[in-house]
C-alpha cells in the first residue's frame, strides 16, 4: 500500500504531463525547416500586398490614398491559412509514425488522447504566435503607408478569426494524418481540397449566382457588398473572412449585406459593372454572417477532430 501511495505521488501531475507534450509540440515546430520557410512566406506576401501602392504611386505618379482602415481589413486569405496549416501540422502525427517515435511515445505515462490533444494545443500556440507578430508587422507597415489607422482596438477579431479559419485545414490535416499515418497522402488529400474549393467555388459562384450553399463549404463563401457611406466594400460571407466578418459585425451592426447575381452577357457586350451589371440576389445582416461562419467553422473543426482523435486512439502501433 506504501509503495503504491509513493508511486501516485513521484508521478508528474496531468498538467506536467499534457505541457511536456505541448512544449515538445512546439519545439518541434519551431525547429523545422519547412514552418520557418511558411512564416518566411507570409510575411513576403504580406510585403508585397503592402508593397504594391508604394510601387504603384512611383510609377504613375499619383499619390496613395490614406486608407484608415487597412489594417483591420488585412484579415489574411485562403493560401495564407492552409500554408500556416501545412506548416504546422503537415506531419504532426505522421512523423511519429513514419519515424517510429511513436513507440516510446506512448509508453510514456500519458494517454493516447492526452498525446492528441497536446499535439493540437502546441500547435495552436505556435499559430497563435505567428499571426501576432504577422500582425503586429502589417499594422506597423500600413501606419507607414496608408497614414494613422482607426480602429485598431478590433484587431483582436481579426486574429481569433485568421486562428479559426487556418483550424479548419490543422483539423483536417490531423485526421487524415491519424487515419493514413503517412505524411504525403495527408498533404496530397488536403491540397487537392483546397485546390477544388479555391478554384470551383469562386466559378460557381459567377455563373450560377452568390448562393447561400457557397457559405458551407471551407473557403470564401458567396461573395457580397456592403454599403459604408458612399462606398461599396466587398465582403466574402465564408469561412474564411471570420475575422473581417466580425469587424463589420462590431463597426456596422445593424448593416446588410447584399448578393448581387452577375450578368455576366450584360458584361461581356461591354455592358457597365456590379451593381448595374447585377441583380439583387439577396441580402444578409452583418450579424448572421459572422455568427453562421463561425458555426460552420466550428463544426468542421470539431467533426475533423473527432475523427482525428478517434482514429489515432485505435490505431495499431507496432514497435
Amino acid at each position: 500500500m506504501t509503495t503504491e501511495k509513493r508511486a501516485k505521488t513521484d508521478r508528474p501531475s496531468w498538467f506536467a504531463r499534457f505541457w511536456t507534450i505541448v512544449r515538445y509540440e512546439m519545439l518541434w515546430n519551431i525547429r523545422k525547416k519547412k514552418f520557418i520557410f511558411v512564416i518566411i512566406i507570409a510575411f513576403v506576401i504580406a510585403t508585397v500586398v503592402l508593397l504594391a501602392p508604394i510601387i504603384a504611386s512611383r510609377s504613375t505618379g499619383v499619390a496613395i490614398t490614406a486608407n484608415p482602415n487597412y489594417a483591420i481589413t488585412f484579415g489574411g486569405s485562403s493560401f495564407v491559412f492552409f500554408l500556416f496549416a501545412i506548416g504546422t501540422a503537415m506531419n504532426s502525427i505522421t512523423s511519429e509514425f513514419e519515424s517510429g517515435t511513436i513507440v516510446p511515445l506512448v509508453t510514456k505515462p500519458v494517454s493516447r488522447t492526452m498525446i492528441f490533444l497536446g499535439k493540437l494545443f502546441g500547435a495552436f500556440i505556435v499559430i497563435l504566435a505567428s499571426y501576432v507578430v504577422l500582425y503586429a508587422y502589417v499594422t506597423v507597415a500600413s501606419v507607414i503607408v496608408y497614414g494613422p489607422q482607426n480602429n485598431l482596438q478590433y484587431l483582436p477579431l481579426i486574429l481569433v478569426g485568421s486562428i479559426i479559419s487556418t483550424f479548419i485545414w490543422v483539423s483536417l490535416l490531423f485526421a487524415m494524418g491519424s487515419i493514413t499515418k503517412n505524411t504525403i497522402v495527408t498533404v496530397l488529400v488536403a491540397f487537392s481540397l483546397f485546390l477544388a474549393l479555391f478554384i470551383a467555388i469562386p466559378i460557381v459562384s459567377v455563373f450560377s449566382g452568390p448562393s447561400q450553399t457557397l457559405n458551407y463549404f471551407p473557403g470564401n463563401g458567396a461573395s457580397g457588398t456592403i454599403l459604408i457611406g458612399r462606398n461599396f466594400t466587398s465582403v466574402g460571407a465564408g469561412t474564411d473572412n471570420i475575422g473581417i466578418d466580425l469587424v463589420n459585425y462590431a463597426l456596422y451592426p445593424s448593416a446588410n449585406v447584399s448578393f448581387y447575381k452577375i450578368n455576366v452577357t450584360a458584361i461581356t457586350a461591354g455592358g457597365t459593372s456590379l451593381p448595374a451589371s447585377g441583380a439583387l440576389w439577396y441580402s444578409e445582416p452583418t450579424s448572421l454572417i459572422a455568427s453562421r461562419a463561425i458555426g460552420i467553422a466550428c463544426v468542421y473543426i470539431a467533426v475533423f477532430m473527432s475523427i482525428g482523435w478517434y482514429a489515432f486512439k485505435r490505431s495499431q502501433i507496432l514497435e
